[in-house]
């Protein structure tokens, strides 16, 4: 620890009275040249000298690591003619043996002969302490590491340690392995026991400039203990002139221990306060509900996971950036992988503010990952009120509503005389799959009970987002007092192929068994079904038990088509019109192709694919070869013919014949699933061999 208001090679450290009884300074003439050219000190920041993370990252270094960075430096050394003193990157020393303690948990194993980079790498391992802060304070303290021209008594304080201002040097703290372990040793003191010393992390504390206490001090924040630890070991900070000198000389109450330790670190490794945070913005999710931010962040000072600052609209949240991300610790192999990071925020549509930010794990600068304007996105819901139905006492709504920005069911409020009630939209209605391709779960009915007379009915499609609603339907509804009349609901009617299906229920007030249904296409009576299917749901609506259910299908020819049902009345008064539906029959015939005909002795192997375009379920291929046929179902996977129809991939068929040798005739066809006309694939002939 020495001091000196003289040039560069003059440095300036101290030590707080402690329990080796360290007092004062002493000046220290450096043999070693500066750098031709010094860091950039515009930006010194004194309460910031080095980072937790590159003071005691005791791995970043391995002694042939060591050794090969005081080659480099020590290129130009020569060994000293006089003392005989080595260059530092030559030197071997006999080294002792250190017992473990609380300051240096790993001890030291004296060996024979061991080099100056080992030493160092393994005082660096004993006690925690980074191999290139013990590099730095030996250039700084005696210009070790550089000079061309070391002496003996460079060795013998080369870490500047156990030499006061007032006295000697204390030799029992003489030659280098003593010097640099007992230099580690002290600063792990200051970390262990940081309120023994003068300097303290996170406390404003007065630094001198200079020994001289008439050249005054100035406040300063100590930022981390590394920083407080190099102020307990040299306890001044350079002045104006010494920063504005770079590696030369100020003025005589300049000093320069702290700020070559600064500027060495940062000419040979980099910046000592570690590199801003480094991520990235990968994706913003903008749905009518929220924005959706995913990322990673991680300080390349630390592994540990980092804090991601996100600001919508001014608004800041904190999260952390800790998902599992192996593509980032595939890269960043020292880090692991837990960096990455997914933010989901409600926001209204229209245009939003966003800025992310990647907060560094030391007190150094953040790091602006994006900052950009997104708009959340609406489109308004979309629907019917497909019937609008009463008894005496009731009105039963039912139709369907979507809202565009989702898939999933949403709901509908029905406004009955200014009353409204929220219903969810979330019955099947297979007949909108087709024509919105957001699922079938968008159906509702809903009965209100009404008194007779006159009610005004509004329904409404709710958004998903707080945005405005759709009204659906808006008008009167009268309510008679028809006490027999039967009521239900025609819910759907379904078309595959040429086979049209049609569902609903019904009831007739005056009694709880089955009723009928009459059905009417295109104006012609077609059949009576008998309402009897079990509906749990009408059940517990009217309290007439479950068997009121309907389902019937029939074929019909293609083109378009009108049903009519009509609930009958057990009593002989009026019948009740459930409801029109006009729909279309179209059946597609069936596709395919053969791909192969493989003849072999005795055999012949056919393969292709088939589908109906009605249907994805796999459907059959009849071959006929000389006249006798078989029917192959075409169930065999064939991801092409998925990828190509959208009807799923189970499509293929394979056949193999026993034949004999000589000419054959071979037709193959894809059979309609509707019982229309089939489709000839392939009509050819082949020979055995």
């Amino acid at each position: 620890m020495t001091s000196s208001s003289t040039p560069w090679r003059r440095l300036v450290s101290f030590v707080v009275a402690a329990a080796v009884g360290l007092l004062g300074l002493t000046a220290v003439t450096v043999g070693a040249a500066a750098p031709a050219a010094a860091a950039d000190l515009s930006t010194f920041d004194p309460g910031y000298l080095v980072s937790e993370q590159n003071f005691w990252d005791s791995t970043v270094m391995s002694a042939a690591d060591i050794q090969a960075f005081l080659n480099a430096r020590g290129s130009t050394c020569l060994p000293n003619p006089t003392d005989g003193a080595p260059c530092l990157k030559d030197v071997r020393q006999d080294t002792t043996s250190r017992t473990p303690d609380d300051r240096c948990a790993g001890g030291y194993a004296g060996a024979a002969s061991e080099s100056a980079a080992t030493i160092i790498a393994k005082v660096a391992q004993a006690c925690g302490v980074s191999p290139r802060v013990i590099l730095v304070t030996l250039q700084k303290e005696q210009g070790l590491v550089t000079t061309k021209k070391p002496t003996q008594d460079m060795y013998r304080k080369a870490m500047g340690y156990g030499c006061p201002d007032t006295a000697p040097c204390d030799a029992q703290y003489f030659w280098f392995q003593n010097q640099v372990y007992r230099a580690a040793w002290q600063f792990r003191s200051y970390a262990l026991t940081p309120t023994r010393w003068t300097h303290r992390a996170g406390m404003v504390n007065n630094i001198r400039f200079h020994p001289n206490a008439a050249c005054g001090t100035s406040p300063v924040t100590i930022r981390n203990q590394a920083t407080a630890g190099l102020y307990n070991y040299t306890p001044y900070q350079p002045n104006a002139a010494a920063l504005a000198a770079g590696y030369g000389t100020g003025d005589s109450c300049s000093s320069y221990g702290n700020r070559n330790f600064v500027s060495y670190w940062t000419d040979w490794f980099g910046s000592p306060t570690g590199v801003p945070p480094v991520g990235s913005v990968d994706a913003i999710g903008l749905t009518n509900a929220g924005i959706t931010v995913a990322g990673w962040a991680l300080d390349p000072d630390t592994s540990a996971s980092i804090a991601v600052h996100v600001y919508i609209d001014g608004v800041g949240t904190a999260i952390t950036a800790n998902q599992s991300r192996p593509d980032i610790g595939a890269i960043y192999t020292k880090h692991g992988d837990k960096h990455g990071f997914t933010f989901t925020s409600p926001q209204d549509p229209g245009s939003h503010g966003i800025c992310v930010y990647a907060i560094n794990s030391d007190p150094g600068s953040n790091t602006l990952l994006t900052c950009r304007t997104v708009v959340v996105p609406d489109k308004a819901p979309i629907g019917s009120v497909d019937t609008v139905t009463s008894t005496s006492s009731s009105i039963t709504v039912g139709g369907w509503v979507i809202d565009p920005d989702t898939s999933a069911s949403t709901q509908v409020h029905i406004y009955m005389d200014g009353v409204g009630v929220a219903v969810n939209a979330d019955r099947s209605r297979p007949d909108l799959v087709a024509a919105f391709g957001r699922g079938d779960k968008h159906g509702f009915t809903h009965t209100l009970p009404a008194k007779v007379g006159r009610h005004q009915l509004c329904v409404y499609g709710i958004n998903t987002a707080k945005a405005p609603h759709t009204l659906l339907w808006c008008g009167t509804v009268d309510v008679r007092d028809v006490t027999a009349a039967p009521f239900g609901s025609f819910d759907s009617v379904t078309t595959k192929g040429q086979t049209v299906s049609f569902s609903g229920w019904t009831i007739d007030p005056d009694t709880t068994a089955p009723t009928d249904v009459h059905v009417y296409i295109d104006g012609v009576a077609t059949t009576s079904i008998k309402a009897d299917k079990s509906r749990p749901d009408v059940a517990t609506a009217f309290g007439k038990g479950d068997k009121h259910g309907f389902a019937w299908s029939t074929t019909l020819a293609n083109g378009p088509h009108t049903a009519c049902l009509h609930a009958i009345n057990t009593q002989g008064i009026p019948h009740t019109l459930l409801g029109c539906r006009t729909f279309t029959v179209a059946n597609a015939a069936p596709i395919g192709a053969v791909d192969a005909v493989t003849v072999s002795a005795g055999s012949v192997t056919i393969s292709g694919w088939t589908l109906d375009p009605d249907t994805s379920d796999p459907t059959q291929a009849h071959v006929y070869i000389d006249g006798a046929g078989v029917a192959l179902v075409a169930d065999q996977s064939r991801p092409d013919v998925g990828a190509a129809f959208g009807r799923g991939d189970r499509h293929g068929f394979s056949h193999t014949a026993a034949l004999s040798a000589g000419s054959h005739a071979m037709c193959v066809y894809a059979i309609d699933t509707a019982g229309g006309s089939n489709t000839t694939l392939t009509c050819r002939t082949f020979s055995v061999p």
